[in-house]
């Protein structure tokens, strides 16, 4: 594998938070600590407009498949909801009161999950935007969101160092999953559906077995804490993102690390935490707290 930067989208003033795909092709959108949300082009590497203002910090941005919508969780414990046919923010989902970490979507069920400080995810129906269900997940905050490939399950990491495992079908608790010994801020299923993978503030990396709930294996991953995990979506390869500001690259068969992409490595990365990470077919795109976004050529 073969690491280039190819590019740096700058205009941010201040960390990153959230990134994350458009649903249509070549738009990628950011938020963090600053004033609005932003949309940029990856075919032209050029900032493209504030999409809209907020007034707290964005920490969860989401583009649900099938939908023209995008939802903006903020630190006010507030979820905004933008239409791209209307252009126009036309709705704020208002249930918690605390910051949401993250939003993902079940779209067999049209429903989008919206994870909070507050240790509730709420359950919106995608076509009505009502809340339908508030599921509590734990006594204290919850930092991510994965949903299984078949959507039957959802694993969502915790700041009371577990791994929640949840039924989609009725929301029942499934499993929970002990060892990591700080908070768990970042969790993610493999492609195949065969294991989860979690990051926590401990700087380790646990891969479970999906449907046994043993753990398979642990790996001291990073210096300091693992902020996003994000799977490839064709490839077998994982990546990692850390407050040590590397980005590291993992095979999914044997777990192995196949590149570290840092500054201490050669590489023009981030001199900050890095925050999340998204794959844009082979790119990887790249945020953190020094404000820049880079998208990184990965020659696979």
């Amino acid at each position: 594998m073969t690491i280039e930067k190819l590019t740096e989208l700058t205009g941010h003033g201040n960390p990153v938070y959230a990134l994350t795909l458009s649903q249509k092709p070549g738009i990628l959108f950011s938020g963090g600590n600053d004033k609005g949300l932003v949309e940029w082009s990856l075919k032209t590497n050029s900032f493209i407009k504030v999409m809209f203002p907020v007034n707290a910090s964005i920490y969860a941005i989401h583009c649900p498949a099938g939908y023209p919508l995008m939802f903006a969780g903020l630190r006010s414990g507030q979820v905004l909801v933008f239409d791209f046919i209307q252009q126009k923010l036309i709705k704020g989902l208002n249930f918690h009161t605390k910051p949401v970490f993250d939003i993902q979507s079940v779209p067999n069920k049209k429903e989008l999950l919206v994870a909070s400080e507050d240790g509730t995810t709420s359950v919106w129906n995608l076509d009505t935007l009502e809340r339908v269900h508030v599921v509590k997940v734990s006594h204290d905050t919850i930092r991510s969101i994965a949903i299984s490939p078949d959507q039957k399950s959802a694993a969502f990491g915790c700041r009371d160092n577990s791994v929640a495992v949840f039924n989609l079908d009725d929301y029942s608790p499934q499993a929970t999953l002990t060892g990591h010994t700080m908070s768990v801020f970042a969790t993610a299923y493999s492609a195949d559906g065969r294991h989860i993978y979690s990051g926590a503030r401990d700087a380790q990396l646990k891969i479970w077995d999906a449907n046994s709930f043993e753990l398979v294996k642990n790996i001291p991953a990073h210096l300091f804490a693992i902020n996003h995990i994000a799977v490839h979506p064709t490839q077998p390869l994982f990546a990692t993102a850390s407050m040590d500001k590397s980005i590291k690259i993992w095979d999914t068969e044997d777990f192995s690390l196949r590149k570290i992409i840092s500054r201490e490595k050669g590489y023009p990365a981030h001199v900050l935490s890095v925050n999340k990470l998204v794959w844009n077919d082979d790119q990887l795109i790249s945020t953190g707290d020094d404000k820049n976004i880079m998208v990184w050529g990965t020659g696979i």
